[in-house]
């Protein structure tokens, strides 16, 4: 059962309609309880970094989240927030991330970005496979996804780095360390490119 952890913070209809058209079971979690059974999870996220610790934090249900994922090895996703509260923290808040991936979240430098290149970073931009993983599997010559981000993640170890994107210099778009995974991107506004990653991440991590 692929769990989508609902603590007010991102897209959890959009997830839910992709995996309906799988045919792939997927429910969403707003308490510690509605957590029993999941098998996968998915941490969604929009907006300020700090924000959605706290909202997280509050929901209750981070302890369990921590537990599941860490302890019983529960495979989890990230998504743009969501992934990046898996670092030690951010240039945009003040709280801790969950240290999940030994990494930090770091504002775009303006000035190795050009006029035209803006922030945030938004809109359909390509990724780079650099490392073989499961939630990369079967996807289409230079995949393409949709981005809306100020913030990269940057891993201390690269061998987490499973693909980078260039945005005036190459980030890291998406992660993997054992069962934790990350993306940077919206896989679930990336059309038929996000459908094969969520249907990776359901069926092969």
């Amino acid at each position: 059962m692929v769990t989508i952890i609902d603590y007010g913070v991102g897209n959890i209809n959009a997830f839910l309609n992709i995996y309906k058209q799988l045919n792939i079971p997927a429910t969403t979690a707003k308490t510690v309880e509605e957590l029993d059974g999941a098998t996968k999870l998915i941490l969604p996220g929009v907006g300020h970094f700090d924000y959605a610790m706290q909202r997280f934090t509050d929901s209750g249900m981070k302890e369990k989240v921590n537990e599941l994922v860490i302890n019983q090895k529960v495979p989890v996703v990230g998504v743009c927030v969501g992934m990046q509260m898996m670092a030690k923290g951010s240039d945009e808040g003040s709280l801790p991330g969950l240290g999940w991936i030994d990494a930090y979240v770091h504002k775009f430098d303006a000035s190795q970005v050009s006029a035209k290149l803006p922030l945030p970073h938004m809109g359909w931009n390509d990724i780079e496979i650099v490392k073989d993983t499961p939630l990369l599997k079967d996807l289409e010559v230079d995949p393409r996804y949709y981005f809306l981000h100020s913030y990269y993640f940057k891993c201390n170890d690269q061998n987490d780095s499973i693909a980078e994107t260039k945005y005036g210099i190459n980030f890291t778009s998406a992660v993997n360390h054992d069962n934790i995974f990350g993306a940077q991107f919206h896989p679930e506004k990336s059309h038929h490119f996000g459908i094969q990653l969520l249907k990776n991440f359901a069926e092969r991590c």
